[in-house]
């Protein structure tokens, strides 16, 4: 049998660590092979390690252990300058008394390239970012789209092999952040480089990975392109933390049930599904999301259920009404066997 070459690793972590005095540990012997040119986001509730692992990388945060590869060559001990990566701040962190032109140049002034030079070469990318019509301008006259690009300038000029994007869109607007994840996905493409993205947005996550790490206190839950983690969750955290699916315990065990896969009718005599209770109804535009409750006996367990519009139109609910749940028997993920079981 045939099979494909893995691709070469852009980034591999070895059972990367890092604990701090106190004795809590923020990272746990995470091991995680990124594709040389893919797009990686690390996903996961705040405090799970996704940031530090991010800095770790950028060599601005130490290692208590284990090893950073960077195509093939060990960066765990490298000053941050020396290992081939570029890290672009949620914050920007432009120099407001500088032009735009002056901060893409900085990095190579600080280097001794001469003026003349560097400014060539930060004029190249800004105009490779539709930001040259704007280079004299300061940070205070652009928007928060153009200082983002003037940001991501800023990095590439160092020629990095990896880029590094710690929450890049967070503080933009929904519209911006929409407009600006198509440039990010555009940009990587184009440059050929790998980017590892800082995200706790799952819609973020999955609208740009060609690779999502979902992390949780400090370890990796599941790694995979975004179509099989949200579809096959590896653990019933992973189903939680992605959305859209509802965990229900059956006689098999707990499965995972995606919201939009489950049909609701009026409750009836003789009707064969799960009895539960309508709570809350919220009109989200293309589709209607239901709140429900359980009527069969397990408590604290609320459930969400997505009907389209035209489908709700048709037969609509309100809170109150007793219905009855039914998804077809391969709509129901179960979750593999945990290791320790």
């Amino acid at each position: 049998m045939n099979t494909l070459p893995p691709l070469p690793a852009g980034i591999e972590l070895i059972a990367l660590t890092k604990q701090y005095a106190a004795g809590s540990v923020a990272v746990d012997s995470i091991n995680l092979r990124i594709a040389s040119g893919s797009y990686c986001c690390l996903l996961g509730p705040s405090g799970c390690g996704k940031s530090t692992t991010l800095r770790m990388i950028a060599g601005h945060e130490t290692t208590s252990s284990g090893d950073i590869l960077l195509e093939n060559r060990n960066i765990t001990h490298l000053p941050a300058a020396g290992r081939g990566t570029a890290m672009m701040f949620q914050s920007f962190a432009l120099f407001p008394h500088l032009s735009a032109l002056d901060n893409v140049a900085f990095s190579l002034k600080m280097k001794g390239v001469a003026k003349d030079e560097r400014h060539r070469q930060a004029q190249d990318l800004l105009e490779r970012v539709a930001m040259g019509h704007l280079a004299q301008r300061k940070p205070g006259e652009l928007s928060g789209g153009q200082q983002q690009r003037v940001a991501l300038a800023r990095a590439l000029i160092t020629q990095p092999r990896v880029l590094l994007l710690d929450e890049p869109l967070s503080a933009l607007d929904p519209f911006l952040r929409i407009q600006m994840r198509a440039e990010l996905r555009r940009w990587q493409k184009e440059l050929g480089l790998t980017f590892i993205h800082v995200t706790h947005s799952q819609e973020e996550a999955m609208a740009l990975a060609d690779t999502m790490v979902v992390m949780n206190h400090g370890r990796i839950e599941q790694v995979g392109p975004p179509h099989e983690v949200y579809n096959r969750p590896a653990t019933e955290f992973v189903a939680r933390f992605m959305g859209g699916h509802n965990v229900l315990d059956t006689t098999q065990g707990k499965v995972a049930v995606r919201n939009d896969h489950i049909h609701l009718a009026p409750l009836a005599n003789g009707e064969s599904g799960w009895p539960a209770t309508v709570h809350d109804v919220e009109y989200q535009g293309t589709y209607v999301l239901l709140g429900l409750r359980l009527d069969n006996g397990q408590t604290g367990e609320n459930i969400s259920v997505m009907l389209p519009e035209a489908s709700f139109a048709q037969r609509p609910y309100a809170p109150g009404d007793q219905v009855s749940m039914t998804w077809a028997a391969w709509q129901a993920h179960s979750f593999p066997p945990s290791p320790a079981a």
